[in-house]
């Protein structure tokens, strides 16, 4: 019995996976011959829908056998068809070349003109095409290009725009001209553009002039690949600038002095390789910032003693007026010492005074040594990084040999940088420490020649006195 209804469970579980879950649907069962007629009902249920999925697939395998035998033909009649077009191309092939050496006969003498009307049209066009009149007259040299890639002869219109095209490129070049253009890299609306020739151009807005060129984009790619008007990475100088400025503001028929780039925009270009003053500072690497830092710190406190030593020279003057000492300057406060004294000999008046004006004088003097050491100390540093800088320029000799100039470049620039940031900094720590070296000088001279006078009245009095 137990071995029975294991058998039945694994029949009933069989069943069940069988019949796709349709038992796990239903209700359950009450007994075992409700668990018998059902498993029977799903096994045929199961097998009418196999038979079904059957009879569905063998008329689908006839139908595909049908579509199979159809692409086939279609294949072959493509392939018959391609066959007869490879046969007509190889035709058309030899009647090309049998019309095309009847028209070199035909054409005789005259094909090689055409030959060399296409390539001056071809060559012509390109120049026209990157002509600064092209951004002024745009789509001149088309009509050239077509005619130079024309395999057909041209005709008598086509060949005047050949000499057409070489006359108005002369007139424009004899030309300054004005007009609005859009001018990629410019943040300026609609701008105007002055075109000297096909020379140089420049955009006016603001009241400044900004160079631009004629030229494809670096980054352009296949069809963006066209001419147009950019400004200049880098513009050129002020006074140039100012001129191109004069130019555009001159009246008609007025002579004034124009900038004309002779080589259509190569000089102007060079401006983007030359560095500006940020850059030159940073080519001269860590010794220059070093420089720069000591010219800042002393030119800072040079100002600062140079101010001090005027209000004190100021003071002293004002001093020098009154006969009532203050605290305030150093004459004053040599006239308190005298007063402390006043009542002994002259010798230790004297000696009084000279100690007053001895508390004075570091006072004075004080930052001057500074910037004297600075002064010293930055042609010093400049040629530090010369050193360093042809060290450099020698390592790269040696290893890369003396094939290309550029390779050294960095090591000569910060070595020369360096020595102009080092001369450029002790000039104005010099001229600093003289001028707060005289002033120094000055108050200590008027307290010298004060205190002698203070030392003489001082004898003449007691003299008067004994008398």
């Amino acid at each position: 019995m137990k071995f029975n209804l294991k058998t039945l469970a694994a029949a009933v579980a069989f069943g069940a996976a069988f019949a796709g879950g349709a038992i796990a649907q239903q209700q359950p069962v009450s007994s075992i011959n409700q668990l018998l007629d059902r498993l029977r009902s799903d096994v045929r249920e199961a097998s009418a829908e196999n038979q079904q999925r059957l009879s569905e697939f063998r008329s689908e395998r006839n139908q595909q056998t049908s579509l199979l035998g159809g692409a086939r033909g279609q294949l072959s009649s493509l392939e018959s068809q391609a066959d007869r077009l490879e046969a007509q191309y190889a035709t058309n092939a030899e009647q090309i070349d049998v019309l095309a050496e009847e028209l070199r006969v035909a054409q005789g003498e005259f094909g090689e003109l055409f030959g060399v009307a296409r390539q001056t049209a071809g060559e012509f066009g390109s120049l026209i095409e990157g002509s600064l009149a092209s951004a002024q007259h745009p789509g001149r040299a088309t009509a050239l290009l077509d005619l130079s890639q024309s395999r057909v002869l041209p005709t008598r219109s086509e060949l005047d725009t050949i000499w057409r095209s070489i006359t108005e490129e002369m007139i424009y070049q004899a030309e300054i001209s004005s007009f609005s253009a859009n001018i990629a890299d410019l943040d300026c609306a609609d701008p105007t553009v002055t075109r000297v020739g096909v020379f140089v151009s420049y955009a006016t807005c603001g009241g400044e002039a900004y160079f631009t060129q004629w030229a494809i984009p670096e980054n352009a790619i296949g069809n963006a690949a066209v001419y147009g008007l950019a400004a200049l990475p880098s513009q050129p100088p002020a006074n140039i600038r100012s001129a191109a400025m004069g130019l555009y503001d001159a009246d008609r028929g007025e002579i004034v002095s124009g900038p004309v780039d002779p080589s259509r925009g190569g000089l102007l270009l060079v401006y983007r390789d030359i560095p500006d003053l940020g850059e030159r500072i940073e080519q001269g690497r860590i010794v220059g910032k070093i420089i720069l830092g000591l010219l800042f710190v002393s030119v800072a406190f040079g100002l600062f003693r140079l101010l001090m030593l005027l209000l004190e020279s100021m003071a002293v003057a004002g001093q020098k007026r009154r006969s009532t000492p203050s605290k305030g300057n150093s004459l004053g406060r040599v006239m308190l010492a005298y007063e402390s004294v006043k009542d002994h000999s002259e010798e230790v008046i004297e000696m009084k005074l000279d100690e007053a004006i001895l508390r004075e004088t570091p006072k004075l003097e004080f930052g001057l040594n500074f910037l004297k050491l600075a002064a010293g100390i930055a042609p010093l540093l400049g040629l530090l990084g010369t050193v360093t800088g042809m060290i450099k320029t020698f390592t790269q000799i040696t290893l890369f040999g003396t094939g290309d100039p550029r390779i050294m470049a960095g090591g000569i620039s910060e070595a020369l940088v360096t020595t102009v940031l080092g001369l450029v900094s002790a000039i104005p720590l010099l001229f600093l420490h003289s001028f707060a070296a005289s002033f120094s000088r000055g108050v200590q001279q008027t307290l010298e020649e004060q205190a002698a006078g203070i030392v003489a009245r001082h004898a003449e009095e007691r003299a008067g006195r004994s008398a």
